[in-house]
């Protein structure tokens, strides 16, 4: 079977094969926006438009650069901040960032020249770090920074010019009443943005007259700093100009070809990972395109595999541990809105069948776009991002609800275990983005996960902040409406719960959104499993999420323990009260002899750190923590 000749490959999936047809729904755009303010200004190229990435807690906040967060902001939130996948800090203040992708919605590859950035959950104890918030002084919010944006106030102190800018000038603006950073290539002065950042003035000034990018990437990468700084960009730092390798320069040379269903040389990895490099081929009959992706990978499953197929836009992300493998193509034809993906998990090859909208014979598959053909580590490579369909808005408590989002039709997505998505929206022009983590419809009480919601729903569950200039807009969502959902992120793996004895959840506030789905992993595929205990802490029992489904569980499970833990009880809640303390957890989180443990934690910062130095004090090791965050 030759490419560009007619191929007799069956619809249906071959033997070994596994079909997951993508979910039905709406074939919605990209959602990919215009660039902003692309191009050039007194002949500086501005930095390209809404980028995005995403990345865990670190030393430096610097994430809160981006982020003139609600709290703290006029007045803080709720007295209880939302846990970390989803607080009400970074989440409500980003300027977003576009998930990780190629354009304007979509951020780029990482070139070679750029810094490599952290990854985003914190796998181990040791590496939870926290973006301390500090008051801020009144009329500093979001709101006023944004319109201080737009009063066409000279920000930058250079009247509207764009200049180069060497290291030893960046070195100059060190002070607080004159601060350069530089993010990524380009240099911001952000003097006056201090008085409106919510990790204070000393977090900027970790940055002062230097390169922040690495600092910054440690907490948010994700962060839409082109946006929200836009005004305050001086300029680009000027580099040495270096030739290109011979290799690269043969390499871009073959991306201008046209794709004809051979694959190009090219390996981002090194010589030494080129056996491991997943390739693909593609075919073709009277009314089907097939692309075959070769992993190369024993056990692929579906949540290993993103596709989406939008404006004969085709994008096909593999997943091989921490790198990502993307066939990114324009097509040459039309297809219609349906993919079909099979995957033959044993041998790990992917097929991904698309529909020709008209019966002609295709002569090349279509255009290589920018990161087409790339192996690079995940972390590295941008987000991407779909619209989604809000399809019902189900009250859970006084201030959470759980939203029901329908995946385009055109888009093969499984949120894995222990991962989070990014949804964003444009709030007075401003791109902002927040981390949540899905969960499902409902608790396993028949323990089994209902197959009819995987893949074609994402189900969210959110607290609405009073003072949340995100949760206030979804909760303002009206059923119908569309918002862009990202790929997954996060480094949780299920083989971290499948090779456990004892399992215990220690979550506060809706910081039980990621417990959900290791509830019903555990209970459902992990039969090693002797104890799943619960921990979850709240205010009050008005705030305990699923109280009834949980309490359910229990009696369905016998492996199954919860115990519910309030700081503001009533006088007549007769269970356990306060917060997390070493006496605490001493008492409730009991390992037996011998036995395998994985205790997971997630919740505001102070409860995640608190708890995991409390574990370490009774003797857990880092390796069995997992602290989510994001």
């Amino acid at each position: 079977m030759s490419r560009g000749r007619w191929a007799p490959r069956p619809a249906a999936p071959a033997a070994g094969y596994k079909n997951l047809r993508a979910p039905g729904g709406q074939d919605q755009a990209s959602g990919r926006g215009p660039a902003e303010d692309g191009g050039r200004r007194d002949g500086v190229r501005l930095p390209p438009p809404a980028l995005g990435g995403a990345a865990p807690a670190g030393l430096f906040a610097l994430l809160l650069l981006l982020l003139p967060a609600v709290r703290g902001a006029a007045r803080p939130c709720a007295d209880s901040p939302a846990p970390a996948p989803q607080v009400c800090v970074l989440l409500e203040a980003l300027g977003a960032r576009a998930e990780r992708g190629g354009t304007a919605e979509r951020p780029r590859a990482r070139r070679a020249s750029q810094p490599p950035r952290a990854g985003r959950s914190l796998p181990k104890a040791g590496a939870v770090h926290a973006s301390r918030q500090v008051p801020l002084k009144p009329g500093r919010s979001l709101m006023d920074w944004i319109r201080l944006t737009k009063s066409g106030k000279d920000l930058t102190g250079l009247k509207g010019r764009l200049t180069e800018v060497t290291e030893d000038e960046l070195a100059k603006h060190n002070k607080k009443e004159d601060c350069w950073i530089c993010i990524r290539g380009f240099v911001y002065n952000v003097t006056p943005y201090m008085e409106y950042h919510p990790g204070g003035e000393d977090e900027l000034m970790k940055a002062a007259g230097t390169d922040g990018t690495d600092l910054f990437d440690q907490v948010h990468r994700w962060v839409n700093y082109e946006s929200m700084l836009k005004e305050c960009l001086v300029g680009r730092m000027a580099v040495k100009p270096i030739s290109a390798p011979k290799e690269i320069s043969s390499t871009l040379s073959e991306e201008k070809k046209q794709l004809n269903g051979m694959l190009p040389e090219k390996k981002i990895l090194g010589a030494s990972a080129k056996d491991l490099t997943p390739s693909y081929d593609w075919f073709q009959t009277d009314s089907l395109i097939t692309i075959v992706i070769y992993t190369k990978q024993k056990d692929m499953n579906a949540e290993l595999v993103i596709v989406d197929c939008q404006d004969k836009q085709l994008r096909g992300e593999i997943i091989v541990d921490d790198h990502s493998y993307l066939v990114e193509i324009a097509l040459d034809h039309a297809v219609q809105g349906d993919v079909a993906v099979n995957i033959a998990e044993k041998i790990g090859e992917v097929e991904i069948i698309l529909k020709k909208k008209d019966n002609i014979r295709w002569k090349m598959l279509g255009q290589h776009l920018e990161s087409h053909n790339t192996f690079i580590k995940r972390t590295d490579r941008g987000l991407f991002y779909r619209k989604c369909k809000l399809i019902s808005k189900t009250e859970v408590t006084h201030d959470t609800k759980l939203l029901c989002l329908m995946l385009p039709k055109s888009t093969h997505l499984h949120v894995p275990t222990g991962q989070h998505v990014y949804l964003k929206q444009i709030i007075e022009g401003k791109e902002v983005v927040k981390p949540y983590t899905p969960v499902l419809p409902f608790l396993p009480l028949d323990l089994k996960e209902p197959s009819h919601h995987d893949g074609a729903y994402i189900y969210l569950m959110i607290k609405i902040y009073s003072c949340g200039l995100f949760t206030q807009a979804l909760d303002h969502l009206q059923i119908g409406d569309y918002i862009s959902v990202s790929n997954p992120e996060g480094n949780f793996k299920k083989s971290q719960v499948q090779t456990s004895e004892d399992l215990f959840l220690l979550a506060a506030g809706t910081g039980f959104t990621p417990m959900v789905k290791l509830l019903s992993c555990a209970l459902t595929e992990v039969s090693c499993l002797r104890t799943v205990k619960l921990i979850f802490f709240n205010k009050t029992e008005d705030d305990i999420l699923w109280r009834n489904q949980l309490e359910q569980l229990a009696l369905k499970d016998e492996r199954f323990e919860v115990q519910f833990i309030l700081s503001q009880p009533t006088k007549d809640w007769m269970g356990k009260q306060g917060k997390i303390s070493l006496s605490l957890l001493s008492e409730l989180v009991k390992r037996r002899k011998d036995s395998k443990v994985l205790i997971c934690i997630c919740g505001p910062t102070p409860f995640t750190e608190q708890g995991v130095q409390y574990l370490k004090d009774l003797g857990y090791s880092q390796e069995e923590i997992h602290a989510f965050t994001a």
